[in-house]
This record gives C-alpha cells, sequence and structure tokens, in this order.
C-alpha cells in the first residue's frame, strides 16, 4: 500500500499542497483582462477625442459664443449619424458571424443592400426623377425599412424550417437573389435617362453627408430597443457560437434563436442601409478588429469594442477627408477600401470561406 509522506521530523506528516485554482471567466487570465479594460479605456479616450474635434475644429468664431455653438450644433447631426451607423454595422455583423459560424461573411452578402439599390431604381424606372423627391420621405423611408425587414424574415422562415434548410443553403441562397437583383437593377438604369440616372446615383452612393437625418427620431429609438435586445440575448449567443448540437444539448432550441437573431440583424441592416445608404465592408472591418483586439468568446465584451472602432475609423475618416483634406464625399469610398482590403488578406491567409 502506498505510504503517506512523512516529513523529517519524527511523527509528523506532510499535507499534499492545495490544487491550483482554477479561473473561469471570458478571458483566460487575469492579464488579458487587464489589457482588454486597457483598450477599452483607450478607445472611449479616442471616441471622445474625435468627437471634440468634429465639434470644434475650423470653427472661426470666439470659443462657446453663440455662432461658436450654432455652428458647434450643426455638426452634432453628422455625429449621430456615424455613431448610429457603427452601432448597427458592429451589433449586426458579429451577431451574423456568430449564427453562422463564419467571420468572413457579413449581412450585405444576404442582399440587404441590392434589395436597397433595386427599390431606389424600380421607383425612378416607373414614376421618374420626381419619384424619390414628391413621394412622402418618411413614408418612403419606412416601406424600405419593411420591404427589406420582410424580404430577410420570409427567407429566414422558407430557408431554416424546411426539410432540407440549414444556414449553409440560406447564403447561397441570399447570394444568388443579391446578385439577382443587382443584374436587374442595372438592367434598369442603363433604360433610364441620363439626367434622372444622375439623380439615382446620389442615392445609391453611401454618404455620411447626404444621411436621411430627418428621421433620426425614429431611427435612433428602433436601434436601441434592437440593440438592447441583442445586448440581453448575449449569452445566447455565447452558446450559439458552440454549434447546434452542443447549444441544443445545453437547452437552447437553436433553430428558434437563430431565427430571432437574424431578424434583429436585418432590422439593424435596414436601418443602417435606409439612413446612409450601401456600405458594404465597414461590418467587416469592425468585427474583425475587434475579434483580433478583444481576444474573448463573451460577445458583451466584442460588442462595445466593435462600436467604439468604428466609430473610431469612420468618424477619423470624415474628420480627415472634411477638415483637412477636401474630399468629404469619398469618406465612404475610402472606408470601404480598407475594409475590402482586409477582407482579401483575410481570405488569403485563411485560404477558404
Amino acid at each position: 500500500m502506498p505510504t503517506e509522506p512523512v516529513s523529517p521530523v519524527a511523527g509528523s506528516r506532510t499535507t499534499p499542497p492545495p490544487p491550483a485554482a482554477r479561473r473561469v471567466g471570458p478571458f483566460p487570465d487575469r492579464a488579458h483582462q487587464v489589457r482588454y479594460r486597457l483598450i477599452l479605456a483607450a478607445l472611449i479616450a479616442a471616441a471622445i477625442l474625435l468627437t471634440v474635434l468634429l465639434l470644434s475644429w475650423d470653427n472661426p468664431f470666439e470659443a462657446f459664443s453663440d455662432r461658436w455653438w450654432r455652428i458647434t450644433t450643426m455638426r452634432v447631426t453628422s455625429i449621430i449619424v456615424i455613431a448610429v451607423v457603427t452601432f448597427c454595422q458592429g451589433l449586426a455583423t458579429v451577431t451574423f458571424q456568430t449564427v453562422t459560424n463564419n467571420r468572413i461573411i457579413t449581412p450585405s452578402i444576404m442582399g440587404f443592400e441590392s434589395l436597397y439599390i433595386l427599390i431606389q431604381t424600380a421607383i425612378v424606372f416607373f414614376f421618374g426623377s420626381g419619384g424619390l423627391i414628391d413621394m412622402p420621405p418618411f413614408a418612403r423611408f419606412v416601406v424600405q425599412v419593411a420591404m427589406m425587414v420582410l424580404f430577410a424574415v420570409l427567407l429566414y422562415s422558407w430557408l431554416l424550417s424546411g426539410r432540407f434548410g440549414n444556414l449553409h443553403v440560406m447564403l447561397l441562397v441570399g447570394i444568388i437573389i443579391g446578385v439577382g437583383m443587382g443584374a436587374l437593377s442595372t438592367f434598369l438604369q442603363q433604360m433610364l435617362d441620363p439626367n434622372e440616372f444622375d439623380v439615382l446615383r446620389a442615392k445609391l452612393f453611401g454618404n455620411i453627408g447626404n444621411a436621411t437625418t430627418d428621421f433620426l427620431w425614429f431611427v435612433i429609438p428602433v436601434c436601441a430597443l434592437v440593440g438592447g435586445a441583442i445586448w440581453i440575448m448575449a449569452r445566447r449567443l455565447n452558446t450559439i457560437a458552440l454549434g447546434s448540437d452542443i447549444s441544443t444539448n445545453l437547452g437552447v432550441n437553436h433553430r428558434r434563436q437563430v431565427m430571432v437573431m437574424l431578424t434583429l440583424v436585418s432590422v439593424l441592416m435596414a436601418m443602417s442601409t435606409s439612413l446612409v445608404g450601401p456600405m458594404t465592408f465597414l461590418g467587416f472591418l469592425m468585427a474583425s478588429l475587434a475579434y483580433s483586439v478583444t481576444d474573448t468568446y463573451d460577445h458583451r465584451r466584442i460588442f462595445p469594442v466593435a462600436w467604439l472602432l468604428g466609430y473610431v475609423v469612420l468618424g477619423g475618416a470624415y474628420f480627415l477627408l472634411r477638415h483637412v483634406l477636401p474630399l468629404v464625399d469619398a469618406v465612404t469610398i475610402i472606408v470601404e477600401l480598407v475594409g475590402g482590403l482586409l477582407f482579401l488578406f483575410v481570405i488569403l491567409r485563411k485560404g477558404r470561406l
């Protein structure tokens, strides 16, 4: 029989050392937790500094005078638009990549932007350029959002509830439908009058300065409610990320939760696209950077970092190209270019989708 260890002192017995303490949480060790907090604090500081610069830079009047406040107040709208767009894109992309178990694809691949372009093109084609002007703006905005959300919900319910329904088939069908709507939009645009086409192109180009700011009173509460719902269900996202079999064994109705999450994603994407226009790679840029700097599975840690990163990137590009370089209309082009290059880099590094 094994004997207990005996100390050099006669008659005394030693006790085995206590087992090493196990750590359970969103970070593997305390060093990662401290690193996350430092990154979050740095992003908050950068966002505050950028907001101050956007509000006060190149204001010719005396600081805090009536005229100074008047110009500063006019710039608040652009900052709110940037915050809303990055909030929608960040939460929607991270959630979408989690439920699809793929960090390459984005919600834009499901045809949201193609449907937006088709709606705008169809209005100009059938009603002329005056159709975009004569139609009540709020009614047009609500119809666009409703059609995009309805399209997404019907697609999800059809493909995920069928006998052969699964996420991969849904993504493939979404890509095909998006390409088809894009081809139809191009066909209709080629038959437009050049003047009407110029009016249409202004609506199809993502631009912070041309955002539909009159409806922020409607967009902000809706985005806040949807984002709050995703935040409350973030723990379920952590479980869904483990896969269908494991999440089902843990008591989560995987298919129903995926449907709910995809519906919330569709609302956020519809709001963002209807507000500023198509922005294909912004969400991918935000999500990829957030994954790399947070190094955690917990979505409640990933979401704020993704939002702040998007705000700093998009707001920084807007500041540089508006106040430093006279290229304010190229903000989304630069951001999309950087996001597209990052997309190619990730694909080439992984070697697969």
